[in-house]
């Protein structure tokens, strides 16, 4: 029987590096579904996994602990440890035991620490490595086959470990011109041509991710209304749901980002989320907000049960956090370090994205 909780439909950020009063008592009142962490979140090894412990013990429901581990630029756990290669220089390298390697390294750290979540792979298309959308070095492949091949290899052993992934982000940001984390793209581009492109991607993973990240992006071809993806049912439960099959959870991007806010109101948001078809709407910033976010849709009634059960069957297959030590998060660490000298070198290996040790106040998701 899945918790009728409507808070279990809101995956939701956490403050900062140490659960404070004021943030447990509104966890424990609207028992969000789950949690994302952020740079804001990591301090040292022993912490992280505190957190994550504190935030399991308030949960009545075993929560989703998620992050965003890429790779590159895109790995949160840099800041306590080596930065993982990126999809691209694993591309490049063209050796699909090093992406292998990638996927079962990252799934085994991310259970010393709790995360039950992945929010990869990336399943755009680089039809531009330079492309300023957000994507750069983010993408696996430069064509259909090419995604398909390396993000399939970085899945299956994702999953091996017990970690659950994630494809975004659908239905495909590889054509935008502009970066949704500030404002709305809005793109023209046909049904078919993003049949030929991006959905056949995201057709091939139907079947073998967890669940799927609905992006902030509007596409004439898709919707004629021309709202952003995460909003719409056309591209949420026509296409995705009855078209491609995907019985998985579905989840926004983060609503706090400009594409959003920038258009609609909050409780406007939240229900369009829902009624879309959205399993799980994403606050990563504004928490403060998620009590007002459970209050926009605890009205809903039958409407919210599909999302529920939803929810329940993934939480039906969360695997519990490994043993903790410093010893066994070194250990994987190193071969983190290892595997960045097998695809770099060890010159190359010994260089950080530009934004190492820093905490943007914009992180990629």
């Amino acid at each position: 029987m899945p918790s009728q909780n409507p808070g279990q439909l809101l995956l939701v950020g956490v403050p900062g590096a140490e659960l404070d009063s004021e943030s447990a008592r509104l966890f424990r009142q609207i028992q969000p579904g789950g949690f994302i962490l952020f740079g804001r979140n990591i301090k040292t090894p022993q912490q992280l996994r505190k957190l994550i412990d504190d935030l399991r013990d308030l949960s009545n429901v075993e929560p989703i602990i998620t992050i965003d581990q890429e790779g590159g630029r895109v790995s949160r756990l840099k800041l306590i440890g080596n930065e993982p290669p990126n999809a691209q220089q694993l591309r490049d390298c063209g050796d699909l035991d090093l992406i292998r390697r990638h996927g079962d390294i990252t799934g085994r750290i991310l259970r010393i620490f709790g995360f039950n979540l992945d929010l990869c792979p990336v399943l755009d298309i680089s039809f531009d490595d330079e492309a300023d959308n957000s994507l750069r070095g983010r993408c696996y492949g430069r064509d259909v086959t090419e995604v398909i091949e390396k993000s399939s290899t970085f899945n299956e052993a994702l999953r091996a470990t017990g970690v659950m992934s994630c494809g975004k982000h659908f239905p495909g940001y590889a054509s935008a011109g502009l970066d949704p984390h500030h404002e709305l793209p809005r793109i023209e581009r046909s049904k078919e041509l993003m049949e030929e492109h991006e959905l056949a991607v995201f057709r091939h993973f139907a079947k073998s991710v967890d669940s799927m990240m609905i992006g902030h992006i509007a596409v004439s071809g898709l919707d004629a209304v021309n709202r952003p993806a995460s909003l719409s049912p056309v591209i949420i439960r026509d296409l995705l749901r009855k078209d491609m099959g995907f019985g998985g959870l579905v989840m926004t991007d983060d609503l706090d980002m400009g594409a959003i806010l920038n258009h609609y109101g909050f409780d406007e948001t939240m229900r369009l989320g829902i009624e879309a078809g959205n399993d799980m709407l994403m606050i990563c910033h504004r928490i403060e907000m998620a009590a007002a976010a459970k209050k926009a849709i605890d009205t809903m009634g039958k409407k919210l049960d599909e999302a529920l059960e939803a929810m329940a069957r993934c939480k039906s297959r969360l695997a519990p956090p490994t043993p903790f030590s410093l010893e066994a998060f070194h250990a994987v660490d190193a071969e983190i370090y290892d595997l960045r000298v097998a695809v770099l070198g060890p010159e190359l290996a010994a260089q950080r994205s530009p934004e190492d040790g820093k905490r943007s106040p914009v992180e990629l998701y």
